[in-house]
């Protein structure tokens, strides 16, 4: 497996500390996020998942903790929409250019508004998608916010 994506490129490109770490992925698994954390042996509130969704049909990405739900209502909020939903796996793989199971929300093909839940600023540090299946960036959560340029707000159910 490369440890060196688009992801961590795009880390590496703006001088943000991270290391990576690899993990067996397994395509079964119900809830990938907390498969990743039991794997690399963290806490799923520190392990964040990267969801694409749409507010008022435009496209945004989502990074929340791997052992919660993302509230549609909050997330259309924090965009200052009316509704949101979760956007069609093909069409989240077609618009970041990485696979389902290893979408990260770092060097997307096409930049999006990003919003990260604002419980995930509290952890010493967090774990986001490396942007292949099986790969994990451990970074802390403020270097990921300022990566992302993402809002912080309370996107959880």
């Amino acid at each position: 497996m490369s440890k060196t994506t688009r992801a961590t490129q795009t880390l590496d490109k703006l001088r943000v500390a991270f290391t990576t770490v690899a993990y067996d992925y397994d395509p079964n698994a119900e809830r990938i996020g907390m498969q990743a954390a039991e794997a690399i042996g963290e806490e799923p509130r520190r392990v964040l998942k990267t969801l694409m969704a749409e507010v008022d049909g435009k496209a945004v990405c989502v990074v929340v903790p791997s052992d919660h739900e993302v509230s549609m209502k909050k997330l259309a909020a924090a965009f200052g929409g009316k509704s949101a939903h979760m956007m069609k796996p093909a069409d989240a793989e077609r618009m970041t250019g990485y696979h389902v199971g290893g979408i990260s929300p770092l060097g997307q093909k096409k930049l999006v508004p990003m919003a990260i839940e604002i419980t995930a600023l509290e952890e010493p540090h967090v774990f986001i998608n490396g942007g292949q299946r099986g790969l994990q960036i451990r970074l802390a959560p403020q270097d990921a916010k300022a990566a992302l340029k993402a809002i912080a707000a309370s996107l959880i159910a």
